[in-house]
């Protein structure tokens, strides 16, 4: 169980870094070149890189390459969903909802046989 927790710790914590490396420009930086703020989002994400490869590591001790991308899928969209609606302003919709259900739906697919106990 350790490794688990551990893991989605670290991963969602690299979520926070790898959604503002990809959109947090959009909004600080968008008056700026291009290239200012791409490599300022390539310093956000050496963080991102700092906790995504040790989360993997970790994870990869109890769980498939697949598990641990669904994990990071269900990771960010949980992330994301607050960081577009309370940082970025947009609206949200119900179309996060139903993207929501999709990837939960992967999850228990990827993770079914642990669930179950098989």
């Amino acid at each position: 169980m350790r490794f688990y927790l551990t893991t989605i710790v670290l991963l969602s914590l690299s979520n926070i870094f790898m959604t503002f490396a990809w959109y947090g420009h959009l909004r600080n930086l968008s008056h700026t070149p291009w290239v200012i703020a791409a490599f300022a989002s390539w310093g956000i994400a050496l963080l991102e890189y700092l906790l995504q490869v040790p989360a993997n590591r970790i994870g990869h001790q109890v769980m498939n390459v697949g598990q641990l991308k669904i994990l990071q899928e269900c990771i960010a969209l949980s992330v994301f969903i607050p960081f577009s609606i309370l940082y970025m302003k947009e609206k949200p919709s119900m179309d996060y909802v139903w993207a929501g259900l999709c990837i939960l739906g992967a999850a228990f697919f990827m993770f079914r046989k642990k669930l179950m106990g098989a």
